[in-house]
């Protein structure tokens, strides 16, 4: 049986991939972070998966992944960027804002892509709580991609478009 996938990446101030958070519903959650990124730790992690959803992942998080590490997720599996999708209902910004305008909650409300660097090269530096924080931060953010698609399909009653 084939299932979808919601992923998001958090990156370092340079570029480099320190998270990638997979949710596949029910509730299995699969994070990895640098150094053990791989091709081969993603597409494992991709195992029986058609379909990858993501929220600006194909301006962002797609191609960084390909740059990175070679995979191009939108040629090896179908693909959604959820985005694309909340713009047709009127809904812009970044996915923290759309989750409000929605009534999404998260447990790290308050936190950005910013602050997720800032926690990176704090873990770097020692501070084990700042890993923490940061993997529940991508935890919020590929499970509200989920709870997000939910709710469009609330609002029209029809799949996204594959885009």
């Amino acid at each position: 049986m084939f299932g979808k996938a919601y992923l998001d990446i958090e990156t370092s101030y340079s570029g480099e991939i320190t998270v990638l958070g997979i949710f596949k519903p029910p509730a299995e959650l699969i994070q990895l972070t640098h150094p053990d990124i791989s091709s081969e730790a993603l597409l494992g992690a991709l195992d029986g998966t058609d379909e990858v959803l993501t929220y600006w992942g194909h301006r962002f998080d797609l191609p960084v992944i390909n740059r990175w590490l070679g995979v191009n997720l939108r040629e090896a599996f179908r693909s959604i960027d959820l985005a694309d999708h909340c713009h047709r209902h009127g809904l812009y910004g970044g996915l923290k804002e759309v989750e409000r305008v929605l009534g999404i909650e998260r447990r790290t409300d308050g936190l950005s892509g910013v602050d997720a660097m800032r926690l990176w090269e704090e873990w770097r530096r020692g501070d084990r709580r700042s890993l923490r924080k940061l993997l529940l931060y991508n935890e919020d953010d590929v499970v509200n991609l989920y709870l997000l698609e939910k709710e469009l399909y609330r609002l029209d009653g029809e799949r996204p478009c594959q885009t």
